[in-house]
């Protein structure tokens, strides 16, 4: 781990990045995955500083969102939460503001302030937006999770439906006081910057 200065955040930059891919083994498809998932973070949090008034992290959302798969491919087969390994990871390696939004990439911890949105929320929903490198709806994320892990398991399929219902709920408070619709989110990032 490198030494830190006191006070001084520890973000990593591409090239830190790109490193951490490497040295856990990340496939290319996570990684491409894992950039999608970066360009809606990216476009979500500027519309949400600009027109929503929220004090958003762009270097920290973007280096989050690019490593939040960083322990998929370790833990894909067995019962570790990859969620979990990675923030541990990243936190082993000195980045622990970005280790706790990995670490909440799959399921938000604790409680939020009222019309304050956070970089773990906009993380977490990004996330949910991207089916392998395909930017969906909701509907379309998780109809595809109950067909992958729910189907023919109860439990498994009513934890979806509960995760399902509780992005849905982030989705309303992400879009609340922006000018744009999840629908427009997912064009922005097909078309990229030109739109």
């Amino acid at each position: 781990m490198a030494d830190r200065e006191e006070g001084v955040r520890a973000v990593p930059g591409p090239a830190e990045q790109e490193r951490l891919l490497d040295e856990w083994g990340v496939p290319a498809h996570i990684r491409r995955h894992s950039r999608r998932v970066a360009e809606v973070a990216r476009v979500l949090g500027r519309w949400l500083r600009e027109y929503g008034g929220q004090d958003l992290d762009p270097e920290l959302l973007e280096a989050a969102a690019v490593l939040h798969d960083v322990a998929k491919a370790r833990c894909l087969g067995s019962l570790q939460d990859h969620a979990k390994e990675g923030a541990d990871i990243l936190r082993g390696a000195g980045y622990a503001e970005v280790a706790d939004l990995v670490g909440q990439h799959v399921e938000l911890r604790g409680s939020r302030p009222h019309g304050r949105v956070d970089e773990a929320e906009v993380l977490n929903y990004s996330d949910k937006r991207v089916r392998h490198e395909e930017v969906v709806s909701l509907a379309e994320r998780f109809e595809d999770l109950i067909q992958r892990y729910g189907r023919n398991h109860a439990e498994a399929e009513a934890r979806i439906r509960a995760n399902w219902e509780r992005t849905r709920r982030l989705e309303e408070k992400l879009f609340r006081d922006l000018p744009f619709g999840p629908d427009d989110l997912t064009r922005a990032v097909r078309c990229g910057e030109a739109c």
